[in-house]
């Protein structure tokens, strides 16, 4: 069985050289075959069986399983990065930089290196041995629409008993997280001269009224839904971004809104995408204005039992805990498959999402010895 392997670092440099940013601007979304087509390489090079999923004509997912049945170990990862503004970095985002004991590069944090780290734990294990199988799956289109992992449960396939995603934890077992509301609200009114306020209907005006709806909302749920086991513990509603009209002398014909919600694991996402477009519907009807709304995904909250034998087991390796997280990952997908799922990965979700993302270099032996440990355990035992 041939394993030959680029090393970690170079299969790290790679994957970050290959840009694969998703983004529901079509403008910005980009494909990530170049990745899956290097961990396919990669995986097939150890003797995993590889399946290569279509998502869209753009985007795939990586199944690769070594051993067989629906009791092992899954390793996960997404293969997609946010857009960046390479201006503001100090070095080219999309090429590996090695300084200060850091890797520096798009990707680098959250999430590319960990899909590299799962490589180089399997090439440790002699696949002749495993009891139970061994599966990693690289998704498509995390950042944005959940694409890939949604696809992933809606086959009904278990992959595994087991599954670790290696988002940016500092090593530390996470089993809940919020979930993720993403959602645009546009309202369409009437142009005209601003002269005359007769002639129009302004839409910036009618999303005033609705933003004025949305923080009394906000301030509602604050009140209702409070879990001591997050950082923060009520839900948050972020208003990201905001555009309407062309010019001070013209009527506002068209404003849209992009909001962000993260829940609570008790809480509802049909809900709270019901409450708002009511909400927004309210608005548009007591002001003669268009409505449309478009929901991003389905980012749904994670809440693995602390029971679990995952948890426990990553808790006596870890000495931490396992806890919560404010950031929203594909883990309610694999938990919807009966899958125990707990999130846990090298850096910090302090450095993901802004320029000059890096992984501690540091971090990247022990979370190598970590994922050995779990196929020992899971796979192997």
């Amino acid at each position: 069985m041939a394993k030959a392997l680029p090393t970690t670092r170079e299969m790290i440099a790679e994957l970050i050289a290959a840009p694969s940013v998703s983004c529901v601007h079509a403008d910005l979304d980009m494909s990530n075959r170049g990745v899956i087509d290097k961990l396919a390489e990669w995986s097939e090079s150890l003797g995993f069986e590889v399946e290569i999923q279509e998502v869209d004509e753009r985007k795939s997912n990586l199944i690769a399983r070594a051993g067989s049945g629906s009791d092992g170990l899954v390793l996960s990862g997404h293969t997609d990065t946010v857009p960046c503004d390479p201006t503001l970095w100090s070095s080219d985002p999309f090429s590996a930089h090695e300084t200060d004991d850091r890797i520096y590069g798009l990707g680098s944090c959250d999430m590319k290196s960990f899909l590299a780290l799962a490589l180089d734990a399997s090439s440790s294990v002699n696949f002749a041995n495993l009891r139970h199988p061994l599966t990693l799956v690289a998704t498509a289109d995390e950042e944005s629409t959940m694409s890939g992992a949604r696809l992933i449960a809606d086959n009904g396939r278990k992959l595994g008993r087991y599954c670790v995603i290696g988002e940016p934890t500092g090593l530390i077992p996470i089993r809940q997280h919020k979930g993720v509301l993403t959602m645009s609200v546009e309202f369409m009114g009437q142009s005209g001269h601003a002269s005359d306020p007769s002639l129009g209907n302004n839409a910036l005006e009618g999303m005033y009224h609705f933003m004025t709806l949305l923080f009394a909302y906000r301030e509602r749920i604050e009140a209702q839904y409070n879990d001591p086991a997050f950082t923060i513990p009520t839900p948050t509603m972020n208003l990201g971004h905001i555009h309407g009209g062309d010019n001070s002398n013209r009527i506002c014909g068209a404003c849209a809104l992009l909001i962000d919600i993260r829940f609570l694991p008790s809480m509802s996402y049909a809900t709270l995408r019901a409450d708002l477009e009511q909400l927004a519907a309210e608005v548009a009807d007591a002001r003669g204005l268009a409505l449309h709304t478009q929901a991003f995904g389905e980012g749904r909250a994670m809440d693995t039992d602390e029971a679990s034998e995952i948890a426990q087991y990553l808790t006596h390796l870890t000495g931490n805990k396992a806890g919560s997280a404010g950031f929203g990952t594909e883990a309610p997908y694999f938990n919807a498959m009966q899958t125990e799922t707990i999130v846990i990965g090298p850096g910090s979700i302090k450095q993901a999402h802004q320029p000059d993302e890096f992984l501690p270099i540091a971090q990247i032996d022990p979370t190598v010895n970590l994922l050995e440990d779990l196929i020992e355990r899971f796979c192997l035992s």
